[in-house]
């Protein structure tokens, strides 16, 4: 097998051989067909996280191993299936849940297994699918795709399942506005979801004006391009001035989530989802007065991921992919994601 492999932090990727592992017990060896190209990769390949105040997050102090190989949106079909396997098939094609935790923690025991104490994401604490084959340790992480296109499922396991969260959570206070800021492939893949299964108003926020074009495409109803020095203003206005019932953030950077509580009504929702890191000083006494919620929202459990495939197969949600590259291309991949030279996601075809 081949594998795109990460030496260690800011080291171009290199390309390893091996034998293709046999699957044993509950294993299956899947040939990978489509892997999204994530921030998260981005992240692991640069080392870690801006935690603000000059701080920094490193990725082996959350247990992260290199040489890795990354990828956790894994599209693959079945090769090679142990003799404990029974829910899946030779030949089937998956979707690859890659939020693996311990089995034994209290958010494992509830299902919420991407919320474990110890996690071991495919990815990031094993390897993961920049690669032609790869090892999932259970079937049970398996959803068959049924029709759903390979390219388009792969942002389902993270981007799309993490917007999905994001707009549920978003969406338990019955709002009347939300705003949506940062439409790359996380903000419009919420714009979709919002569209479905809200009856919002949805105002997506972005400095690109192309990226709003295609935002509104998707089903804003309406779209504010952040360079504009009177942005909380025109949301505001939008909002007849009461302000956003919830916030999504997918940039999480200090100027947007300043936009956020900025433009939140009282009772107001704030959902954190973007990496992007700094930090940011607040005023405590407005959360109690406005009696406001700040929380944050990271991808989503197994059966998230199958009710988001189901919401695809109906054509609710239409992943853009706007770029693919070889496995052999995956340091630029990265570098064009990094450029934001990337609209919606791009996959990697080994």
């Amino acid at each position: 097998m081949k594998s795109a492999q990460i030496p260690g932090p800011n080291e171009p990727l290199t390309i390893s051989e091996s034998e293709n592992p046999r699957p044993q017990g509950t294993q299956v060896l899947l040939k990978v067909k489509s892997e999204g190209v994530c921030h998260s990769d981005l992240h692991l390949w640069e080392g870690g996280y801006d935690l603000g105040d000059g701080q920094f997050l490193k990725v082996t102090d959350r247990g992260v191993k290199y040489p890795v190989t990354p990828g956790h949106e894994i599209v693959g079909t079945i090769e090679k299936i142990g003799e404990n396997v029974s829910n899946v098939s030779v030949g089937d094609d998956v979707l690859v849940f890659p939020w693996m935790g311990c089995g034994e923690c209290p958010a494992c025991k509830v299902g919420n297994e991407n919320l474990c104490d110890t996690p071991k994401s495919m990815g990031l604490f094993q390897n993961g699918g920049y690669a032609d084959y790869t090892l999932i340790p259970d079937s049970k992480y398996l959803a068959k795709l049924d029709g759903v296109d390979p390219d388009a499922a792969t942002s389902l396991a993270c981007s799309g399942l993490t917007a999905y969260t994001a707009v549920k959570k978003a969406n338990q206070n019955s709002p009347e506005f939300v705003v949506i800021i940062g439409a790359g492939g996380l903000g419009l893949m919420g714009v979709q979801i919002a569209r479905e299964i809200t009856d919002a108003k949805i105002i997506c926020v972005d400095l690109d004006d192309k990226k709003l074009e295609t935002a509104k495409e998707m089903g804003a109803h309406f779209t504010v391009n952040s360079k504009d020095s009177d942005t909380v203003k025109k949301i505001l206005s939008i909002c007849n001035d009461k302000g956003a019932d919830s916030v999504i953030d997918f940039v999480n950077a200090p100027p947007t989530v300043k936009t956020g509580l900025a433009v939140l009504r009282k009772r107001g929702n704030l959902i954190l989802v973007g990496l992007f890191g700094g930090s940011l000083e607040i005023s405590l006494v407005s959360i109690p007065l406005k009696s406001i919620t700040i929380q944050g929202a990271y991808t989503g459990n197994y059966n998230d991921m199958v009710e988001l495939l189901d919401l695809a197969r109906k054509g609710v949600i239409n992943p853009v992919i706007s770029k693919r590259y070889s496995l052999e291309d995956a340091n630029a991949a990265l570098e064009d994601l990094k450029a934001r030279k990337i609209i919606g996601r791009a996959v990697i075809n080994p």
